[in-house]
């Protein structure tokens, strides 16, 4: 059956149809498109600790310091027995940082899925890296 019986059979946007999806794809690849927009975010990972031992669960907020000339989209990450590590593609924009931490016990109940807290929301100030990397918190012991 030649092409033209085909297409008058099929319908012609049902025979183009897997060409115009190969030429679209393409399109994209070539001019970038379907990338996120937006300014650059790395992957950051690290350790959460207070009075010494790691954190059980919380939570980490990256905020950029505008009153240090930073800005671009905020961040977070969950902490799970001590450790805590940027969502895939939500990392830090770099540099100068307002960083929030909350810290729970761990023990999960129907009115705390993460537990009671540890300390108050812990805030303060790091400059991090604009590559995927490592920071370290240290909750001070005498922050209650």
């Amino acid at each position: 059956m030649s092409r033209l019986v085909r297409e008058a059979k099929t319908g012609w946007a049902q025979a183009a149809a897997p060409w115009h999806v190969a030429v679209w794809a393409a399109a994209m690849i070539v001019c970038g498109c379907g990338r996120a927009a937006g300014p650059a975010r790395y992957a950051l990972e690290g350790s959460v600790t207070y009075q010494g031992q790691p954190v059980p669960a919380g939570r980490v907020v990256f905020e950029p310091d505008a009153s240090a000339g930073n800005s671009g989209p905020a961040a977070y990450a969950e902490i799970r027995a001590g450790r805590y590590a940027t969502p895939r593609g939500q990392g830090t924009v770099g540099g100068p940082h307002v960083v929030r931490i909350t810290g729970m016990d761990g023990r999960a109940s129907p009115e705390s899925p993460q537990g009671l807290p540890l300390f108050s929301e812990y805030q303060t100030k790091a400059d991090l890296p604009r590559r995927p990397g490592t920071w370290d918190f240290a909750v001070p012991a005498e922050h209650r």
